[in-house]
């Protein structure tokens, strides 16, 4: 059990284990842009959705709808394993307004 422990600790710290992507998607959206829903787990979807990727996000109900406000000022970056993939993601960015680079 140690040697395992000691030869996996080994090749953590040799970057052994590390991963290339094969596809980088690169996003940012530096002024603040808010979305309106009715749905509330859309609206929490969207929110989460954005806070896992690095993004500043605020939601608020308002006036019968939930605004999602929400913007990321510093290029972040998605690794991804498939163009595919890639893809998806960069039409979703886009369709709520980041600016994004598509790397192979």
């Amino acid at each position: 059990m140690l040697r395992s422990w000691l030869l996996l600790t080994f090749v953590i710290a040799l970057g052994l284990t590390s991963v290339s992507a094969e596809e980088i998607v690169r996003y940012r959206l530096p002024e603040w842009k808010r979305k309106h829903l009715n749905d509330a787990s859309k609206a929490t979807k969207i929110s989460d959705t954005l806070t896992k990727l690095g993004c500043e996000v605020q939601k608020a109900n308002h006036n019968g709808h939930i605004d999602v406000k929400y913007r990321c000022p510093e290029w972040k970056q998605l690794d991804l394993d498939s163009h595919e993939e890639a893809h998806k993601w960069e039409a979703w960015l886009k369709e709520f307004d980041f600016q994004t680079e598509h790397k192979h």
